[in-house]
Order: structure tokens, then sequence, then C-alpha cells
């Protein structure tokens, strides 16, 4: 890894050590079918990297920046307030192809995709969106959109692979604080979609 440059005159930067993020969140159920697949999955394709947590089983929906020590509390404020405006209802989500997301170099994502839930997931996406953009962050809100759940990273790339469908009722989301480097997530506020 390149030594970091430091110039006079100039603070060392801060590593980042939080995440914050909307995402979709499997229940304990789910994960724990989620977990049994990802040892298929690994032993299928030949995959050694250590699975995610399956408390940290996520998908995103709109990321809101990494930071070094802590959260700004006002942009967790404008968070939860953004969240609590959402209403939609509930849907269901499934899973049918597997595959890794290209990278140059290092470990690749190994995810899971759909094809039929994305209109819900994007309408979530959307409905969140204009949400944020109402409490003033809509310069977080991210345009483009690729529905997945990341199981793993690996130095392997598969290619994409159409799988026996599972998946689930999406029934809520939530505000998410990640630990960078700590695998453990933090769920700050969640909202329950209409049934």
């Amino acid at each position: 890894m390149p030594e970091q440059l430091v110039f006079p005159g100039f603070p060392m930067p801060r590593p980042m050590t939080d995440r914050l993020f909307f995402a979709v969140v499997p229940a304990a159920l789910e994960q724990a079918r989620i977990t049994q697949r990802i040892q298929l999955f690994r032993a299928e394709f030949g995959l050694t990297g250590q699975p995610l947590p399956a408390s940290c089983l996520h998908i995103s929906l709109h990321g809101l920046g990494d930071y070094g020590v802590g959260l700004p509390e006002a942009l967790v404020a404008a968070a939860i307030r953004a969240g609590s405006n959402v209403s939609m209802p509930r849907f269901d989500v499934s899973f049918d192809r597997a595959m890794s997301f290209y990278r140059r170099q290092g470990t690749r994502a190994f995810v899971l995709r759909t094809r039929d839930g994305t209109a819900a997931l994007s309408g979530l996406h959307s409905a969140l969106g204009d949400c944020m953009t109402s409490e003033g962050l809509g310069n977080r809100v991210a345009s483009h959109f690729t529905p997945h759940m990341t199981l793993l990273y690996d130095r392997r790339l598969v290619g994409e692979q159409t799988i026996e469908s599972f998946g689930w009722t999406v029934t809520d989301f939530v505000l998410v604080h990640s630990l960078l480097g700590r695998r453990k997530h933090v769920h700050l506020a969640r909202w329950p979609l209409r049934s």
C-alpha cells in the first residue's frame, strides 16, 4: 500500500470509520436461508472469501457518506425525517441470478441480482430519494440504482449465473450505521411499509 504523503501545514487525513446508508434488510429467517446459500455458492464456484455476517446482509438504497470518528448528528436527524416521510406498500423481492461485479484488480463483490423485483425496489429507491430531497439531502440521492445484495468479496470473477429463485416480502427499510472494517451494522431507525 502506498504511503500517505504529508505536506507541512496540512493536517493528516483521518481514516473513514463510519458509513451511513438506507437499506432493505432481510429478516432473521431469510438471513439464515441466505447464509446457507452462501456456503453452497462458495463450494459451487470455488470462492474462498469470507461471507458477510448475516446481520450485515442488505440491499443498499441510498448512501449518505463515509465519515471519520462518528456520524454528523444533523445528517442523521435529516435522514430520519426523510425516512419517516416515505409511504409505500409492502412488496416481494426475489433473487434469480448470482455474479461478481467486475473490477480490474483486488477483490470483487459476489452478489445476488434480481430481474423481477427491480420495479418495486426502484419504486422505494425513488420515493426515498424524493423524501431525501425534501429534507435537503438531494445532493446525496443516487440517480443510478442497481439492486443487489453482496454476499462476500473474492478475487475470483464469476460470470452471471442463473440460480433457483428465492426471496421474501419486504415489510420495512432501515437507516444503517456501518462500522467500517469491523463487519458490524447498527440500525438507527426502521420504517414499516404499509400492509
